[in-house]
């Protein structure tokens, strides 16, 4: 099988086509004799794409093992041009071909500028543009055999930089521009070590597998198979010895307000007169619709939850069906547990789902003066006694008290979406939908272990020194034993602030403070802004579909869906260039028409969408987005998004969506043209953005640039009253939530 070639470190391999050497510098680049004219940059398959990396404290040794194959007739002849990571201090570097230690050359930041721009304008091609402003090292390869493979192991030493309490490790994976077939296989492992226990373990670019090792070791794992990597792969990791970890990364621009991440990590094991004493409540569908395996599955997940009681812990069973049946008339010492298991043994599955009655006797057992957990596993929809959604909600909302956190486990899609989703979003909890034929038992028990050791209930946070606003998730969920609360909101002027974390702890207040947290007033991670514009639209969706769609609410949906490229059922057709989404008046338009009163999207859904598969993967697409740890990305190759800036092709111009053609007259500039090189130089960052294509509008600074080919020459200014757009029907709102499905999957392959 082959494979798109995937760069180490965004390393690019020149190839030469003929024996003879390299016409010039360059990354791997086919240079055929003249007058054949010159390959695309996208010429090399990969047969795979290893990365190990060593990291102690701040110190990174990175390995990569990649197989380049030459699908060609011919022997090639290449230099390997490796740029350095941005920011890195290189303390080593060693290159190896086929076992051989070859020679290379360190380039610095002008020479290495020099061969880019003079690949840019041989290939025709602005993809190198991302890398003018860094140092590289080049090396000779000869010969890459006709069809034969040639063996590439690349490993250099760098020095981590520190931010906001945080170390930042960055591998440069993004490598869409460089291939040419998806990658077969890709792997990066990273073990940490550290001399002082390890708190805070995050990814922004990528969905990682953490396994810690003690307290000052983990391994951090990603892997995929057959996919075009398009993003750098980035962990961030925090060292300290408080008891709960405090770290902050924030992002401005301007005088706009800013973004922040809040990341809250507790201890990975809570010594056990730090775990909060709790009463757990397993309340249990037995209707006749659970008969068979589901209840067989059931009844092991609550086997399981009894076994991981802590010791102070209490418990009880309530199955339900027509009739409940009660383990005990309230809850028991976890002592009781193995009793519990004959009761289980005996259930069976039969008569119709009263949920207004099972919830209200387990409402009627808590404990108002310690934690609360309510695990309410169902099937269907309510059938028996009160089935009328809104008053099983009221009669909830009554009878339970504060402390109650109600987390719900939908099995299969006959489930109400809407009650279920109501219930764990007023109490505090969340939903797990067990789909069809996905294990219920292991759902449970795998969500049951993140939960089973608060550490601090109720919590809220208050900044001192910057006015912070706009916080996600809301509510503030509790904090977890060995979990991580990731917390990113917005603010006004930079500066250092006092934070203080309270919450309930061991039935008391408790507080946390930190001094001296601070607020970058220009600059920082570039994907903060995107995050939190995920988990709002998250936020914003599920309101909508909760309580039924709002003006202002489908107004916000839309503006964020445009600016960062988040398609949404009401920007379903932001590719469509009969929608003009990117001016004020086309954005109005589409909120009047998703508001039309027609039902579905726009309105309040109808009992017709609360349950089914549709209600049921459109709840997972929007609680995907609410929690998002890994920004959203664009899921069409008419959208593309880089750092904080979002583009959409546009009559052939990769267009900002900052950009109103009527508000900002662009400077046109020809592409290649010395002008277009010089805007370069001037702005080694806008490389990275102008990579994106030959025709690109841009505004940067407070100026607007639209970089054009020979192709559209003279065409921006001259179009500034965009063509009013011809009404579509919105019908593509089941397309859209496939595609978040889409998205959710591939983080979790």
């Amino acid at each position: 099988m082959q494979v798109r070639w995937l760069s180490p470190v965004l390393a690019l391999l020149l190839v030469l086509l003929g024996a003879t050497p390299a016409l010039a510098d360059g990354i791997i680049i086919l240079r055929p004799r003249p007058p054949v004219p010159p390959p695309p940059l996208r010429s090399l398959a990969i047969k795979y794409h290893r990365v190990t990396v060593t990291i102690e404290d701040q110190v990174a040794r990175t390995h990569v093992d990649q197989v380049f194959l030459n699908e060609s007739g011919q022997e090639l002849e290449g230099e390997y041009i490796f740029p350095v990571p941005e920011g890195a201090s290189i303390s080593s570097f060693a290159l190896w071909v086929d076992g051989q230690r070859l020679e290379a050359q360190i380039l610095d930041r002008d020479k290495a500028r020099q061969i880019y721009e003079e690949i840019v304008r041989q290939r025709r091609d602005p993809a190198l543009l991302e890398y003018v402003g860094r140092n590289a090292f080049r090396a000779r390869i000869y010969p890459i055999p006709a069809y034969g493979e040639k063996r590439v192991e690349l490993e250099y030493t760098e020095i981590l930089p520190r931010d906001g309490g945080l170390v930042r490790y960055v591998y440069p994976l993004n490598t869409e521009k460089f291939s040419s077939k998806p990658l077969q296989e890709v792997q990066v492992s990273v073990r940490l070590a550290t001399k002082r226990p390890l708190q805070a373990i995050y990814s922004p670019s990528h969905e990682v597998d953490v396994l810690r090792e003690g307290d000052r070791q983990a391994m951090v794992g990603y892997e995929a198979k057959n996919v075009t990597p398009n993003k750098d792969f980035v962990l961030y990791y925090g060292m300290g010895e408080q008891e709960l970890q405090s770290s902050l990364l924030s992002y401005r621009e301007g005088d706009e307000a800013g973004f922040f991440l809040l990341l809250l990590t507790p201890p990975r094991q809570a010594a056990p007169e730090e775990v909060v004493p709790k009463d757990v409540f397993f309340v249990l569908d037995t209707s006749g619709s659970m008969r068979g395996e589901k209840l067989t599955q059931a009844k092991e997940a609550a086997k399981f939850v009894l076994h991981q009681l802590n010791p102070e812990d209490r418990f009880n069973i309530i199955a339900f069906a027509t009739a409940t049946q009660h383990f005990a008339s309230g809850p028991r010492p976890a002592q009781e547990a193995n009793q519990a298991k004959g009761f289980l043994a005996a259930l069976e599955a039969r008569g119709g789902t009263n949920i207004h009655r099972a919830l209200q006797e387990t409402l009627a057992q808590c404990d108002p003066a310690r934690p609360q957990v309510i695990l309410f596993l169902t099937d269907g929809l309510p059938t028996e006694g009160e089935t009328e959604v809104n008053k099983i909600l009221q009669d909830v909302a009554k009878a339970a008290p504060e402390n109650v956190r109600l987390f719900a486990f939908g099995v299969g899609d006959d489930v109400n979406t809407l009650l279920l989703d109501s219930l764990t979003q007023k109490h505090h909890g969340t939903t797990v939908y067990v789909r069809p034929g996905e294990n219920i038992e292991r759902a449970v028990s795998s969500f049951y272990e993140k939960i089973s050791n608060p550490v601090l209930t109720g919590i809220s946070l208050d900044f001192s020194g910057v006015q912070v606003e706009d916080l996600y998730p809301y509510p503030l969920p509790d904090l977890f034993a060995g979990g991580q609360l990731v917390v990113v909101g917005r603010y006004r002027q930079g500066g250092e602030a006092t934070l203080t974390l309270r919450g309930t702890k061991d039935d008391q207040p408790a507080s946390y403070r930190y001094e001296a947290v601070r607020f970058t007033t220009d600059g920082g991670p570039d994907f903060i802004p995107r995050l939190w514009a995920t988990r709002k639209i998250g936020h914003l969706l599920t309101q909508i579909r909760l309580h039924g769609a709002e003006h202002e609410l489908v107004d916000e949906v839309i503006a964020l869906s445009v600016r960062y490229g988040i398609v949404t059922p009401y920007t379903s057709f932001l590719v469509d260039e009969t929608e003009d989404a990117l001016t004020p008046e086309g954005r109005e338009e589409l909120a009047q028409r998703a508001l039309a009163p027609r039902g579905g999207i726009g309105s309040a859904a109808p009992a017709a969408l609360a349950s089914g598969a549709q209600a049921v993967e459109k709840s997972i697409a929007q609680d995907a987005l609410r929690r998002a740890e890994v920004p959203a990305e664009p899921q069409t190759e008419q959208v593309r998004t880089i750092g904080d800036k979002t583009f959409v092709l546009r009559q052939g111009s990769w267009t900002d969506t900052d950009w109103e053609a009527q508000k900002i007259k662009a400077e046109e500039i020809l592409w290649g043209s010395e002008r277009y090189f010089a805007l370069v130089r001037q702005y080694p960052a806008l490389g990275r953005y102008l990579a994106v294509g030959s025709d690109v509008i841009i505004v940067w600074q407070g100026r607007a640039y639209a970089i054009q080919s020979a192709t559209h020459a003279g065409q921006t200014n001259a179009d500034t009253a965009s063509p009013k757009p011809t009404p579509t029907p919105q019908t593509a709102e089941d397309d859209f939530w496939r595609q978040i499905q889409t998205w959710w999957r591939n983080l979790w392959r």
